[in-house]
């Protein structure tokens, strides 16, 4: 290992009291990014961890040549028709961000770039494109553009007949935004200043000064946000302001911009519903008295719930998680035992079913449907060993096409890995899924690493998943599994339930359960076991290395949401509010306690810690940068061991690091790096 000097941090005693609770935070100074003294900080803490890794640099950059080398230089995705114009995106060779481009009619049409990304970036050390809107006439693009890596968005509109990108730009925050169809009216979110709450819903006129856009709705409550979207129809646009656990949607006749919006049925705690537009009718997929959902429908001219008729009732066994309306079908994803089916349902006629899927773990989706009239729906599907692929599927015939597998560049075989789907028994019974992957080579006899990955959050699901970069780990004798632990809803809504709020050390004990597990069966040992998550998942890591450190040989703690008690504590910190029915508000004592019975910052104790090593990003609107870095400043003033702990803080990105296509896989190949140097699968 190096003899690099690690930083040592300075303290500062700051105390922090509560319920008659002091806390000593000696590196909560580190909180201003415009302290020269905390910049001066993070980069020692890069520099310390460039020398570390400075024997295997050759490494690292040969394993991200290989990485980037398996990628289609020239990649583009699968049209979709919207009108008469086929939609898509793609990626010209050497370059780090996408063209989207259409063609008129049909896809032997001459191209036109409505945007190349590569000259909105050129100067910039980061760029970020999101909310692509075309309005209903096809004229004009409205997008959101961030330079920062803050989430922080101006849209910008694009006259696509004349190649004229228009002088107005809405400084917005948000960059979602949805056309009325009048094809000059444009509806945005917009996002609070200081907190980076998405709170604000604005009308925009074309040609307008944006500093006289009219507001249409504030959301006053802070636990909520809000947003514009619209149905699949085109004929309403829905104002949606979710909580954590609440939703409550507006609506407005797309025609009648200056109209005012209807609430479709009042907030109701813990009442989730989502809408969507078909004739007369409103669809609704909702959790009331329907803990795993269940489907309604409305007539638009009486919309509340006391007018709703069921469609598809509730089943305790089936999660109802979304729908696709068609003139002739309906089509839901469903989640059984943890995996996604896809049901097609002929609103006349015929039996409804379900489309087959062959892998014993897998993700499948819905994937771009804009068009009503249609038999045909598009799908994708993909698996630990199978590369993402978009199937289309003629509802009426059953006959399936492939439209586009990923492409891997290389000697990739799908066949020479091998997945698996196991269920482990947690200490309180339950029954946790696991899905793993290891090369048809890789022993189960306990001498091969594992890298065990989870979220765990939010009612958020980690399907089982292709990566081509993964290979790079495969390859090399490591295994992989993604543990579908509480706190996400694998299982349905009580599988969440059952991991947030007063429950949420369910999520930790589940993560470490699976690690046992996994070394009981001979998948690996301890000494060869690794960790990793990111953001919420962040907090897992940082709270198993507390209560079982000695499980594991080293983990990752990608962008860590480890301040658990000050952050939520802190109303002036972008999205801590919204976050109050996930993790409680410690400022009832009930909350406070347990909170910090597991935040990682706060339980750090002297004692031996695995190898770790903890990413961030200097301008994450998410975890704030300082998290991270207070806990290994303070992991490091208190581990009793020798183990390598490495900060490496991306100075020019923020939740999501780099940007461009190939530059995210630089990041990807330190992590990698980092856990062959310590499986002892590279050499100095």
């Amino acid at each position: 290992m190096s003899e690099a000097k690690a930083p040592i941090a300075k303290k500062i005693e700051h105390k922090l009291e509560k319920h008659g609770d002091t806390r000593i935070d000696p590196y909560y100074w580190m909180r201003d990014r415009e302290d020269q003294e905390v910049i001066d900080y993070l980069n020692a803490e890069n520099t310390y961890t460039e020398s570390v890794m400075a024997p295997h640099k050759q490494f690292q950059e040969d394993l991200y040549q290989e990485m980037i080398a398996r990628l289609k230089p020239d990649d583009s995705s699968v049209p979709y028709k919207l009108k008469d114009y086929y939609y898509y995106s793609r990626y010209a060779e050497g370059k780090e961000y996408p063209l989207f481009c259409r063609k008129k009619e049909n896809l032997e049409a001459e191209e036109e770039i409505m945007l190349d990304v590569n000259e909105l970036a050129e100067g910039q050390s980061f760029c970020q494109v999101g909310g692509l809107s075309i309005s209903p006439n096809q004229r004009f693009l409205a997008y959101g553009v961030d330079f920062i890596g803050r989430r922080i968005y101006s849209i910008r509109i694009k006259d696509l007949q004349t190649g004229e990108t228009l002088s107005e730009e809405i400084k917005s925050g948000s960059p979602i935004s949805s056309w009325a169809a009048d094809d000059r009216t444009l509806f945005y979110a917009a996002k609070d200043s200081q907190t980076l709450r998405t709170f604000q819903v604005k009308r925009h006129t074309m040609g307008a000064d944006p500093s006289t856009d009219i507001l249409v709705y504030e959301e006053k409550d802070e636990t909520f946000s809000c947003y514009i979207t619209k149905s699949k129809s085109r004929a309403y646009l829905m104002i949606i302001s979710a909580a954590t656990l609440t939703t409550e949607c507006r609506y407005l006749k797309a025609d009648n911009p200056e109209g005012t919006f209807t609430v479709l049925e009042p907030r109701e705690q813990e009442h989730e519903y989502n809408v969507e537009h078909f004739g007369d009718h409103f669809y609704i997929l909702t959790n009331d008295q329907a803990e795993n959902y269940r489907l309604m429908r409305t007539p638009i001219s009486k919309p509340g719930k006391e007018n709703w008729e069921e469609i598809i009732a509730h089943r305790k066994e089936v999660v109802l998680e979304d729908m696709e309306l068609f003139r002739d079908f309906l089509v839901l994803e469903e989640r059984k035992d943890g995996l996604t089916l896809i049901r097609i349902i002929p609103w006349e006629g015929e039996e409804a079913y379900y489309l087959a899927f062959d892998d014993p773990a897998y993700t499948a989706y819905t994937s771009t449907n804009p068009d009503f009239d249609t038999d045909q729906l598009r799908y994708g599907y993909q698996s630990l060993t199978r590369p993402n692929s978009t199937f289309e599927i003629n509802m009426k015939s059953k006959e399936r096409t492939l439209l586009k597998q990923q492409p891997v560049l290389g000697d990739f075989e799908p066949e020479n890995y091998v997945s698996e789907r196991i269920y482990v028994p947690a200490r309180d019974g339950k029954r946790i899924p696991m899905s793993l992957v290891r090369h048809k080579n890789t022993p189960v006899d306990g001498s091969a690493p594992l890298l065990l990955y989870a979220y765990g959050s939010y009612g958020s699901n980690v399907d089982p998943y292709f990566s081509s970069a993964r290979l790079s780990l495969l390859d090399r004798g490591f295994s992989f599994a993604i543990a579908h632990i509480r706190g996400g809803a694998t299982l349905g809504r009580e599988w969440y339930e059952d991991g947030r709020l007063l429950h949420k050390k369910n999520t930790f004990t589940d993560f470490i359960d699976c690690g046992k597990y996994l070394v009981d069966s001979t998948y690996t040992t301890s000494d060869q076991l690794y960790c990793m998550g990111g953001s919420a998942g962040g907090l897992l890591i940082g709270a198993v290395v507390n209560m079982a450190p000695e499980l594991f040989n080293g983990g990752i703690a990608a962008v860590p949401f480890v301040d658990v008690v000050t952050t939520m504590l802190d109303e002036d910190i972008p999205l801590t509010t919204g976050e109050y029915r996930e993790w409680g508000n410690p400022n009832e004592k009930e909350y406070y306690d347990y909170m910090l019975s597991y935040s990682p910052y706060d339980n750090v104790e002297p004692k031996s810690y695995p190898h770790l090593l903890i990413t961030s990003g200097l301008h994450d609107s998410q975890v704030q940068y300082w998290e991270p870095t207070k806990w290994a400043a303070k992991l490091r003033d208190k581990k009793t061991d020798s183990n390598l702990l490495l900060l490496h803080t991306n100075m020019e990105a923020g939740h999501g690091g780099a940007s461009g296509r190939y530059q995210a896989y630089k990041e990807t190949a330190l992590e990698y790096t980092f856990l062959l140097m310590l499986a002892e699968k590279i050499k100095a």
